[in-house]
C-alpha cells in the first residue's frame, strides 16, 4: 500500500510492478494521477492512522510506506508496527522526525547542533514571544511540506503575519520558530538510505532557489556534488549515523535537509523516513547508478533487496531543474536555449499548452522538471547561476 496519489509516486509503482507486486494507492483525492496507475485505489485520509490501519487490514497487505508524501508517514509507520509489518523503525521515532518542534527538542537533548527553536499551539503564545528572538527568524508548521506555510521573518512587526499563514498551513494546528541559520554556500535537500540501521548510501547535493519566486524557499533547482568540503561530508555523515542509531531506525529512504551555517557549523535541518518529492531519488539514480526507489519497495513487503545499497561517485555533474512560472496564467511554451552547455537527459513536461498555471508558491506549483549532465562544475555553476538566460516558462 502506497500512501497518496502524487506523480512522485509513478517510478514506485513502476518498480513495484516490475517485481510482480500488486498495488494499492490510497487518499482522499481520487482525481491524483498515481491512481490510474495503481492496481487498485482506496479513498481514506492518510493523516487518519486509525482508518488506515482499518484498511491496510482488511486488504491484508503485505507492506506500506509514504514515499515523497510526508502527511502519509505518520500513519504508514504506525500501520507497519500495529500490523508486525517490516517497519522503518520504532512509532515514536518516527513521530520524532516527523514534527519539526519535537525534532529539534530531539537534536537539543543529544547534542547535536540545532537553532533555537519554540513550538506553539496558539497563534497568541507565539505572537507574545516576539521580543524573545534575534531576527530573523523561519516560521513553519510543524507537519508540512514542500515549504508551504514557510517565512522569513526580519523584524517583530513581521511576526503575525507569517504565525498566521504557518498556522494555516499547518494540519495539526502547530507551528515552530527557529532562529534563521545563515547558510555558507549551498544547503543540501537530497536522498540517502540506511540498511539495517546502517547508513548505506548518502548523499548531499547543492539546493538552489529563485529569489524572484512568490516563495523564494521552495526549491527550485538541485544539482550533485553538493558545495560542501570533504570533511563537512564527513561530519554530517557521522552524525547522520547518529542520528538514525538513536532512534532505532531499520532499512529507509530518508530525505535529509542539511547545512553549513556561516558560523562553520554542520547542521542536520530535517530527517524524514521518506523519499523525498522532486524526483530526487530518480536524480541519484541517474548520477550513481544506486537504485533506492527498488530497494526500498522490495524491502516494505519483506523481500531481500537484490542489488546492494553501497556508496558510489557521481558520473558526472548532475542538475535538476524544477519547472515553474513566474506567473499566472496559460501555458504556451518551453524554451530552452540551444547555447546551454548540458545534455538534456529528460524533459518531464506535467502540463499542454492551454492548461492554466499558478505562480510558484509550494512544491505543489511546479510544472515539470528538467534533467541535465554537465561535463564539468564551471559550467554548471555558470548555468545554474543564471537559469533565466537559458531557460524560459511562456505564460499567457
Amino acid at each position: 500500500m502506497l500512501l497518496g496519489g502524487i506523480r512522485y509516486l509513478l517510478p514506485v509503482i513502476e518498480a513495484a510492478h516490475k517485481q510482480g507486486y500488486y498495488v494499492i494507492t490510497a487518499d482522499n483525492i481520487p482525481d491524483n494521477i498515481a491512481h490510474r496507475y495503481s492496481d487498485e485505489y482506496v479513498n481514506v485520509s492518510i493523516v487518519d492512522k486509525e482508518a488506515v490501519l482499518k484498511v491496510a487490514r482488511e486488504k491484508k497487505i503485505d507492506g506500506i510506506m509514504s514515499f515523497g508524501v510526508d502527511p502519509g508517514v505518520v500513519s504508514a509507520s504506525y500501520v507497519q508496527n500495529q500490523m508486525g509489518l517490516p517497519s522503518f523503525g520504532p512509532f515514536e521515532s518516527v513521530e520524532i522526525l516527523q514534527n519539526k518542534d519535537r525534532f529539534r527538542a530531539f537534536l537539543a537533548q543529544n547534542g547535536f547542533n540545532v537553532p533555537k527553536a519554540k513550538g506553539y499551539g496558539k497563534a497568541e503564545e507565539a505572537l507574545s514571544d516576539a521580543d524573545i528572538w534575534e531576527y530573523p527568524v523561519i516560521v513553519k508548521p510543524t507537519d508540512a511540506a514542500g515549504s508551504k506555510g514557510v517565512t522569513r521573518v526580519d523584524k517583530s512587526e513581521e511576526l503575525e503575519d507569517a504565525v498566521l499563514y504557518a498556522f494555516d498551513k499547518s494540519i495539526s494546528g502547530h507551528i515552530i520558530i527557529e532562529d534563521f541559520i545563515e547558510k555558507a554556500g549551498c544547503s543540501s535537500d537530497t536522498d540517502s538510505m540506511s540498511v539495517d540501521g546502517k547508513l548505506a548510501f548518502v548523499s548531499f547535493c547543492s539546493q538552489r532557489f529563485d529569489a524572484a519566486a512568490t516563495n523564494p524557499y521552495t526549491p527550485a533547482a538541485y544539482s550533485w556534488p553538493s558545495t560542501f568540503t570533504k570533511e563537512q561530508e564527513e561530519y554530517l555523515t557521522s552524525e547522520i549515523q547518529r542520528l538514525i542509531t538513536l532512534l532505532g531506525m531499520k532499512t529507509v529512504v530518508y530525505n535529509i535537509e542539511t547545512r553549513i551555517g556561516t558560523n562553520g557549523k554542520p547542521y542536520i535541518m530535517e530527517l524524514t523516513p521518506r523519499g523525498g518529492g522532486n524526483r530526487l531519488c530518480e536524480m541519484l539514480r541517474y548520477a550513481t547508478g544506486v537504485d533506492m526507489i527498488t530497494a526500498i519497495t522490495r524491502a516494505m513487503v519483506g523481500d531481500p533487496i537484490l542489488e546492494p545499497i553501497e556508496q558510489k561517485p557521481y558520473n558526472g555533474h548532475w542538475a535538476e531543474i524544477v519547472l515553474h512560472a513566474d506567473k499566472e496564467g496559460s501555458f504556451d511554451h518551453l524554451v530552452i536555449s540551444k547555447d546551454l552547455p548540458a545534455q538534456v537527459v529528460e524533459k518531464d513536461l506535467w502540463v499542454k499548452t492551454g492548461d492554466r498555471v499558478e505562480l510558484f508558491k509550494g512544491a505543489n506549483n511546479a510544472i515539470g522538471s528538467l534533467v541535465l549532465r554537465f561535463d564539468e562544475q564551471n559550467s554548471l555553476e555558470t548555468a545554474l547561476g543564471d537559469i533565466p538566460a537559458w531557460l524560459r516558462v511562456a505564460v499567457e
